[in-house]
């Protein structure tokens, strides 16, 4: 327990992409809601957080994101879910983010709703706590062999990040777990739509504290990585491992 944080934050999950790269398998079904080893994408990524003591999502959906509420509602795994629409223009991750504020609180931590991410998320949120800073990435030693390495990071922060330019020194990848306080957000415009512009100002001004992961993270974002993803969580299920072994509510 850090000095003045006792409990665990919300999490937000951003899902309302529209996954195109997925074809026809999200015509009629948003990304996730795609079945994998017996459960819909999102109930494996609620059992996670449940494990690990969380007990509070807020959902950022846009696409179909109708079905996923009808699908969910508002309690799954002991997870107390609550919903953000996007606007029908879209909102980008950092504008839904800002539309989501209300339910979030002061701290809370974030996760792409197309990731499978195997870290200690609560030791993460306590660790990126007690450094005093306004923003958190967790960090994989890539060496550009899942993506291309987007980051640098040193000393428990993370010095550089670029999504849409990395840089030849760039050896670390963003995991797909962050955090931010509230007030990070005023450090961009309202204009700014994109999570990654953040992510590249905080960095760029010392702010933005890292996790490292050591574990690969599985995602579902193209019919490859989907079956792979499949695959991982389906040989989970026969090992029972404890992050999955739970039953929706």
């Amino acid at each position: 327990m850090i000095r003045g944080v006792s409990a665990l934050p919300p999490v937000c999950i951003l899902a309302g992409g529209r996954g195109t790269r997925l074809g026809s398998l999200v015509r009629d079904t948003p990304k996730p809601l795609i079945e994998l080893a017996g459960a819909p994408f999102l109930v494996h990524q609620l059992r996670l957080l449940a494990a690990h003591g969380f007990s509070q999502v807020v959902l950022c959906v846009g696409y179909r994101g109708d079905l996923i509420e009808a699908r969910l509602g508002h309690s799954c795994c002991g997870i107390d879910i609550r919903y953000s629409h996007d606007t029908p223009a879209l909102d980008g991750t950092l504008g839904a983010i800002r539309r989501a504020l209300p339910l979030l609180g002061e701290r809370f931590l974030l996760l792409y709703g197309d990731t499978y991410l195997r870290i200690d998320y609560a030791a993460a949120f306590f660790a990126w706590a007690a450094s005093g800073l306004p923003a958190m990435m967790s960090v994989f030693r890539n060496d550009g062999s899942l993506e291309a390495s987007n980051a640098v990071y040193a000393d428990e922060r993370v010095l550089a990040y670029d999504k849409r330019a990395p840089l030849p020194q760039m050896s670390w990848i963003d995991y797909g777990l962050g955090g931010l306080e509230r007030g990070a957000l005023e450090l961009v415009s309202a204009e700014t739509s994109d999570l990654s512009d953040l992510y590249h100002l905080l960095a760029g001004r010392g702010l933005l504290y890292g996790v490292l992961a050591e574990e690969r993270f599985y995602e579902i974002g193209t019919p490859a990585a989907l079956s792979e993803t499949e695959s991982f969580l389906s040989e989970a299920l026969v090992r029972c491992e404890p992050d999955i072994s739970h039953k929706p509510d």
